[in-house]
């Protein structure tokens, strides 16, 4: 019988012919020539968290939920390879315990970390990249089964195609990390209107390690959330309440449990018009959505990386977040405030709602025509690709 799938925020559902969940690479690179040889669609998935149809698909859907293991690690090099299937939160606690830890990772922490990856998901920190940013090598399936490894060393101009390619390359096995020693962190989190915040904005971005707000359109208040090494950062903000502060370790602290669902749209603008954007945004929703759109809008620094499709390639960035309630629309108010994020330059998150097509995406990203070489190289009979993507990707 088939069964439906269903993403985290219950906003994409669909049927495919076969879910499929390999336990080996030898199990997927022959799924993978099973479908060339029979003309199918594949796609992976995840934990299903995101929101855009990345990984829906009418045909395969591969799970790598057994691939979910460390592979190796390094303490002393600072590095660890772990499979693609394992959720964020299962690597900060394996990780924890020979002593190592990520740079960063987002405020949601259940994510399986290749689609994460894959994606372009972030966390906050005007010094930091995202996720994808902490991937030195990787290990994936290409769309003609071939087994191929790539790394700084090795193959670094395909490394850097492959970072941020939403499995149309190949599908991820395995990724080798950059980490630190296991380092714990101090959160603090403070009330105040959010006029008085972004007077402070550029200060709070360049003291704290971790950066991010919150703005509650219906009081009009910001949350401003900071996460420093113990000593380190502001921890006085003369003109904000502080509500609530604690410790503890790096996986621990940055992640933010998630009690309610919600969809989400987010671009990425460069850091020097974001702020009048962001203003730009605020304006339209209270003149406009406030009584429907009583959910918080997120802003969070990231720093540039080198991956072709990266939100943040070669510019530093800042993520502006819209939520709305799953049992609410969101459509009429995502696609309005895209207007403006586009009027900015931005660019969207590719695991979140978005109605960019690749005409309108081939000049955001100056290397979208050299990663899409490398895409027909690799998956030459398109099986990575379903409609969605391929109007995302190709244009037709």
């Amino acid at each position: 019988m088939q069964q439906e799938w269903i993403n985290w925020s219950g906003s994409i559902r669909f049927t495919p012919k076969s879910i499929e969940t390999p336990e080996n690479e030898e199990m997927l690179v022959d799924l993978v020539r099973q479908a060339v040889a029979f003309k199918r669609n594949l796609r992976v998935v995840g934990s299903s968290h995101s929101c855009s149809q990345v990984f829906k698909t009418d045909d395969i859907l591969v799970s790598l939920e057994k691939f979910a293991d460390i592979e190796s690690y390094d303490a002393t090099a600072g590095t660890a390879t772990v499979n693609a299937g394992m959720k964020l939160h299962d690597i900060s606690q394996a990780l924890l315990k020979v002593g190592l830890a990520m740079e960063n990772i987002g405020d949601v922490d259940y994510q399986a970390i290749a689609p994460a990856i894959g994606t372009g998901t972030h966390g906050a920190g005007k010094h930091l990249t995202n996720l994808s940013g902490q991937v030195i090598g990787l290990r994936m399936v290409t769309g003609t089964g071939e087994i191929v490894e790539c790394s700084l060393e090795q193959n670094p101009e395909l490394l850097r195609a492959a970072r941020v390619s939403m499995g149309t390359l190949g599908i991820f096995t395995a990724v080798k990390l950059r980490l630190l020693p296991a380092y714990k962190l101090h959160r603090q989190e403070w009330c105040t209107h959010i006029d008085d915040c972004l007077a402070n904005l550029d200060w709070l971005m360049e003291e704290n390690r971790n950066f991010a707000f919150y703005w509650y359109p219906r009081r009009d208040e910001a949350r401003i959330r900071i996460w420093n090494l113990p000593g380190q950062g502001s921890t006085d903000l003369s003109f904000a309440r502080l509500d609530k502060e604690w410790s503890g370790w790096s996986g621990e602290v940055l992640p933010t449990p998630q009690e309610l669902r919600y969809d989400e749209s987010e671009y990425s603008l460069p850091v020097e018009v974001a702020p009048e954007c962001f203003k730009k945004v605020r304006q339209r929703v209270k003149e406009k959505h406030r009584q429907m759109v009583g959910w918080r809008i997120l802003y969070r620094p990231i720093a540039r990386d080198d991956a072709y499709l990266s939100n943040a390639y070669e510019r530093d960035i800042v993520a502006i977040t819209l939520h709305q309630n799953a049992a609410l629309p969101h459509w009429e108010y995502f696609t309005d405030i895209e207007s403006i994020f586009q009027a900015y330059d931005g660019r969207p998150h590719w695991g979140k709602k978005h109605t960019l097509k690749a005409k309108d995406l081939r000049s955001l990203y100056p290397m979208w025509n050299r990663f899409q070489e490398i895409r027909q190289r690799l998956d030459p009979n398109g099986i990575f690709l379903t409609r969605y993507l391929r109007e995302l990707l190709v244009g037709e």
